[in-house]
C-alpha cells in the first residue's frame, strides 16, 4: 500500500504549497541575481551546440533531445531524491518555480522602460529595450516602444509564467524544468536566421507544441481578468490566426482586446523589417500608461493560473480515486 505522501491528494497539496511559495519568492525577489539556473542551462546548451552543429535538421533534433531531455531527467532525479520528505518535495517545487518563472522581472523591466518613456527619456528607454524585446531599439520611437513592451508583456506572461505552471501541474518538477528548457532552446536556436533555419527547426516546433496549452490558458484568463471581456474574445477570434506565431497570436490578441489597444504592425528584427497584421484594429494606439495596465493584467493572470492548475490537479486526483 502506498504511503500517505504518495497519495494523489497529498501530491496536489505539495504542488500547491510549493508553487505558491515559488511565486511568492519571485514576487519578493524577482529572478535569482547570481548563478541563474536558466543561464547555466544556456551555457550548457551552447556547449552542446558547439559539439553537434551542422546545417542539418537531424543534428538540430539531437541537440534538442539532449538538452531538453537532460533537463527533464535532472528534474526527475531531483524529485525522486526528495520523494520521501513532504517538506523537501514542497521546497524543491518552490525552488523550481522560482527558477523558471520570470513574472516579477518581466514587470520590473517593463515598468523601467515605461518610466523612461513617461519622463521623455527615449535614449534610456532604448538602452533598456534589449532586456525585454529582441527588436532594434534605434528603429523605434516612443509609441512604438510602448507597443513593443505591451506585446512583450503579453507574450512573456505565457512563455515565462503560465506555460511553466501548466507543465508543472501536469508533470511536477520535470515538467517545470523541461518547459523552461524547451522555451530557452527556442530563444537560442529557434529563429529563422540562415544559421538556424534547419538546425533550430526541432526546437522551434517543440516550443510551439509545449507552449500551446499555456498560450490558450493565458488568452482565456486575460479575457476573464481584463477590463473588456467581449473585446478580448472578439480580437482573439478575429485576429489571433493572423499572427505568424500560433501561440503568441491568441495571447497578444486577447491582451489587445482586454486592454482596448491596437497591437501588431511594422517592426524590425536584426535589421529585417516585418509587417505583421494589426491585432484588435478597433482599439486605440498604445500609450505609455498601458504598460502598467499590461503588467497588472499579467500579474492577475499569474495568480489565476495557479488557481486553475491546483484546481485541475484536484479534479484529476478525484477522478483517479473514483476510477480506482
Amino acid at each position: 500500500m502506498p504511503g500517505r505522501g504518495s497519495r494523489p491528494s497529498a501530491r496536489t497539496s505539495l504542488f500547491a504549497y510549493g508553487a505558491a511559495a515559488g511565486l511568492a519568492v519571485d514576487l519578493l525577489l524577482g529572478d535569482p541575481r547570481r548563478a541563474h539556473p536558466v543561464a547555466a542551462f544556456g551555457r550548457a546548451a551552447s556547449a552542446v551546440e558547439r559539439r553537434l552543429y551542422r546545417d542539418d535538421r537531424g543534428r538540430g533534433a539531437l541537440h534538442t533531445a539532449v538538452c531538453a531531455g537532460g533537463a527533464v531527467a535532472l528534474g526527475a532525479l531531483a524529485a525522486r531524491t526528495v520523494r520521501g520528505s513532504r517538506a523537501a518535495t514542497a521546497a524543491l517545487t518552490a525552488a523550481s518555480v522560482w527558477a523558471v518563472v520570470g513574472g516579477t522581472t518581466l514587470g520590473r523591466e517593463a515598468r523601467a522602460i515605461g518610466g523612461a518613456l513617461a519622463a521623455g527619456d527615449l535614449e534610456v528607454a532604448r538602452e533598456r529595450m534589449p532586456h525585454l524585446v529582441g527588436r532594434d531599439p534605434q528603429a523605434l520611437d516612443g509609441p512604438a516602444m510602448a507597443r513593443a513592451v505591451v506585446e512583450s508583456v503579453a507574450e512573456n506572461t505565457s512563455d515565462a509564467v503560465v506555460g511553466a505552471l501548466v507543465w508543472g501541474a501536469v508533470a511536477g518538477v520535470p515538467g517545470l524544468l523541461g518547459f523552461r528548457a524547451v522555451n530557452t532552446l527556442d530563444a537560442m536556436v529557434g529563429h529563422k536566421s540562415p544559421r538556424y533555419r534547419r538546425y533550430g527547426w526541432a526546437s522551434a516546433r517543440l516550443d510551439d507544441l509545449a507552449g500551446a496549452p499555456g498560450a490558450r490558458l493565458t488568452a482565456v484568463l486575460a479575457t476573464v481578468a481584463g477590463g473588456d471581456p467581449r473585446g478580448a474574445v472578439r480580437a482573439w477570434r478575429a485576429d489571433a490566426g493572423k499572427h505568424p506565431s500560433p501561440n503568441a497570436g491568441p495571447v497578444e490578441a486577447a491582451f489587445a482586446g482586454a486592454l482596448g489597444v491596437r497591437l501588431g504592425g511594422t517592426l524590425s528584427y536584426g535589421g529585417r523589417v516585418e509587417h505583421r497584421p494589426v491585432l484588435n484594429g478597433e482599439g486605440r494606439p498604445v500609450e505609455v500608461a498601458d504598460i502598467e495596465r499590461a503588467v497588472r493584467l499579467s500579474r492577475r493572470v499569474t495568480w489565476l493560473t495557479l488557481a486553475v492548475c491546483v484546481g485541475g490537479r484536484m479534479i484529476a486526483s478525484a477522478l483517479k480515486r473514483r476510477n480506482a
